[in-house]
């Protein structure tokens, strides 16, 4: 290789990496914008307070959380805070990371990109909906009950926040299993009729997974597990479209 050519492809380097420093400082930015739209209204306190509201709602009357650090009532509502603003600011991020490899992608290929990053994280925020809506208020009704009366129970915000986190991030990363068959598919690393012929042990895996990452419950590990079935079953059906919207004219049989 000549000197000219080892001195372009350090400056096509060196302009990939300006390229992406500047996606990344406007992803920041972005997020930096929500978080501070967040405190301004409606506040860290009342973001708490509503991510708190399965496990209050869940409580005998008048019976409240307890925080035993002594920075942890400002430290977890700026956290929650954060967190929020990220997933407030997903589609913003996840448009930067698309405008940063769009250039380098056939025609083809960005018809197979685009709706994996957009249903991506639909699915990855339906998830965490799903668990905040419908899980949590059941899990936490469940295990309350289940207390002996000589129990009084009042958790501490970090173990909330810390288990609410998990459960979010368990079931948000469920819900991305049809993008997980669709891919498997698309790129011809498992045939769909071998997908579907294995549905019986995805079912078994599927309660064994949230037998590992729930609380030891019927409700939440049913919450989890038929959901994940469901689905595995819709990805099934999607991938063979997907797969035909996005073949390159090359990879198209008459």
């Amino acid at each position: 290789m000549t000197d000219t050519n080892l001195q372009g492809a350090a400056d096509s380097f060196i302009s990939h990496l300006v390229e992406l420093r500047d996606r990344l400082v406007k992803a920041s930015i972005g997020i930096a914008l929500v978080c501070a739209g967040l405190f301004a209204w409606p506040g860290p306190s009342a973001i708490y307070d509503i991510l708190a509201q399965p496990m209050i709602a869940s409580l005998p009357v008048g019976a409240k959380m307890i925080a035993t650090g002594v920075i942890s009532p400002f430290l977890v509502p700026m956290k929650v805070t954060l967190l929020v603003a990220f997933m407030l600011a997903l589609p913003w991020v996840l448009y930067q990371a698309w405008a940063f490899v769009a250039p380098g992608l056939y025609t083809h290929e960005k018809r197979l990109v685009a709706p994996l990053v957009i249903s991506s994280s639909l699915l990855f925020m339906s998830g965490v909906a799903f668990c905040y809506f419908f899980v949590f208020g059941r899990v936490f009704k469940f295990i309350n009950e289940f207390a002996p009366t000589s129990i009084t129970v009042a958790p501490d915000i970090e173990n909330y926040l810390d288990f609410i986190m998990s459960m979010c991030l368990a079931f948000g990363m469920t819900f991305e299993v049809p993008i997980v068959v669709v891919v498997l598919v698309r790129m011809g690393l498992v045939p769909l009729e071998k997908l579907k012929a294995i549905r019986s042990y995805v079912i078994v895996g599927a309660f064994v997974i949230a037998a590992i990452v729930t609380p030891p419950d019927v409700v939440s590990q049913f919450s989890l597990a038929i959901p994940m079935c469901l689905l595995y079953e819709l990805g099934l059906l999607v991938a063979p479209i997907f797969v035909k919207a996005t073949q390159a004219p090359d990879e198209i049989v008459d």
